[in-house]
């Protein structure tokens, strides 16, 4: 299976919380302009006070008895009597409330800029450069116009509450429940204060954002090196904790082959608390699952699922021609994952973690109107007993240790199982001589179906399942040649490095 990284390009998030645009509307007093924008501000009701307004302005006499409107109206009808067109018309006692403010003025409406319900302009946002930015740029200016318009909503109504005794959202009271312990909000309670939102910028300005999450009290990050890729010469990195602080970093090492980065806070404060790493071996096909992170740069996003498989064999990349691919035998889950959760954490109900997420599949059509795709329930992540080895080995040398055969075999896509090619890279023999296979006996054209009691469709599954083990390991080995089936015993070797 191919998939895409999802670790894109994105600008921060807004500061407002997300509130969803209301969909295009006839305003009271007409429909609104072809061309306007979405969000909307809402009617005012007769007699409510208006936005900004200190004090509600005195009434006005009807015109109907021969005086002139007040200030403001455009003037009486034309048989002199009857109210402005666009007004409610006087109160039951003949008086005429005051003149509406336009919202925001006719900024983008089309029209006079003299009726409620004129839409706001959202200034265009300026699109960072990197993969995804457009996607961002394009979600982020939603999401700041709605928040616009629900804060003023929530305003308006607040003006008019008298004696309400509703306890607000802000209130400290309300903003500290408890939750029971085992509940997703008690687990991302606790995980969440040791995840970060990191932002990666190279050189000449291209950059993107990702997760990642405290893995010691040193410092250390752990993430996925799709992430952390623009910065590794000489570039920009940042992580970001939920309250707010954030602090540079540095790599301390990048597998790119299993898709894993440790990243070191500078000047990392004496309280960082790691999440405690479970055991994916251990993970059934059903358990919940918690993932955080930044979706298109929405930090701190939590969303929940179960395991939906494991061992899926998964060929992942960032799309780019640079890019070489990543391969995993990963864990599959339902959990929402998308761009910007990229090497957040992977949570099960007890909040340990069991896995990086890491890729998602892909449909082809792209989401909010580009090339980009979403989450479409289907997210993969590294299993957290692989991503903790090669983490460790990353602290310690700086470079990845890859377990291997010693065989190049074919990455086409086969359901029979990884053939061992006739030649290796670069005109290097097909079995490396002294190496695990060719002291297992194992030739060219030989194909290889399992690998201890997992089933092997294809060369990247086969490269998946090999980098779960650390070298040294002892393994069995079936495999097919001219019709005939057999089985060996051989122990892995090992090669530092990604070249």
């Amino acid at each position: 299976m191919s998939t895409e990284n999802e670790g894109n390009a994105v600008p921060p998030a807004p500061s407002v919380p997300p509130v969803p645009v209301a969909s295009p509307a006839a305003s009271p007093q007409g429909p609104v302009p072809d061309g306007a924008p979405t969000a909307q501000l809402p009617p005012v009701p007769p007699g409510a006070p208006e936005q900004g307004t200190a004090q509600a302005a005195p009434a006005h006499e009807n015109p109907a008895d021969g005086h002139q409107p007040p200030a403001g109206y455009p003037g009486p009808a034309p048989d002199g009597h009857q109210p402005p067109a666009g007004y409610p018309g006087p109160a039951p006692d003949g008086t005429w409330p005051p003149p509406a403010t336009p919202a925001y003025g006719d900024a983008g409406s089309g029209g006079s800029g003299t009726v409620w319900g004129a839409s706001y302009q959202q200034p265009a946002p300026k699109p960072r450069s990197g993969r995804g930015g457009l996607v961002a740029a394009v979600l982020v200016a939603a999401l700041v116009a709605g928040g616009l318009g629900g804060g003023l909503g929530y305003t308006l109504a607040k003006d008019n509450d008298n004696g309400s005794t509703t306890v607000s959202a802000s209130d400290s009271s309300a903003s500290q429940v408890k939750r029971a312990p085992g509940t997703i909000a008690n687990v991302a309670a606790r995980a969440l204060p040791s995840t970060v939102t990191i932002e990666a910028e190279s050189t000449s300005g291209e950059g993107g954002t990702g997760t990642g999450f405290v893995f010691d009290k040193q410092g250390h990050i752990v993430t996925n090196n799709h992430v952390v890729a623009e910065a590794v010469d000489g570039g920009k990195l940042t992580a970001t904790f939920p309250n707010g602080k954030k602090y540079d970093a540095e790599i301390v090492g990048h597998a790119q082959g299993y898709d894993v980065a440790v990243i070191k806070l500078k000047n990392a404060p004496s309280d960082l608390n790691p999440l405690t790493l479970g055991d994916s071996d251990r993970v059934a096909v059903g358990d919940e699952t918690i993932a955080i992170g930044a979706p298109f740069g929405l930090s701190n996003t939590v969303t929940t699922g179960i395991i939906s498989a494991k061992n899926r064999p998964v060929a992942s990349s960032d799309g780019s021609s640079s890019s070489k691919a990543s391969y995993m035998s990963a864990l599959q889950t339902d959990a929402s994952i998308n761009p910007g959760n990229s090497g957040g954490p992977l949570l099960d109900a007890s909040g340990s973690v069991i896995g990086i997420n890491s890729a998602i599949q892909s449909t082809g059509s792209g989401g909010f109107g580009s090339g980009q795709s979403g989450s479409i329930g289907l997210g993969f992540a590294i299993p957290i007993n692989q991503a903790k080895y090669v983490a460790q080995q990353l602290i310690k040398n700086g470079k990845p240790v890859y377990a291997k055969i010693g065989a190049s075999v074919s990455l086409e896509e086969s359901t029979n199982g990884a053939k061992i090619t006739d030649q290796g890279a670069g005109g290097a023999a097909a079995v490396e001589s002294g190496g695990p296979a060719d002291k297992a006996g194992l030739k060219p054209g030989d194909v290889i179906t399992k690998l201890d009691d997992n089933v092997i469709d294809s060369g990247p599954t086969l490269i998946g399942e090999i980098w779960t083990h650390k070298p040294g390991d002892k393994v069995t080995v079936t495999y097919t040649r001219g019709g005939q089936e057999h089985t060996v015993d051989l122990t892995l070797g090992s090669r530092a490095g990604d070249s």
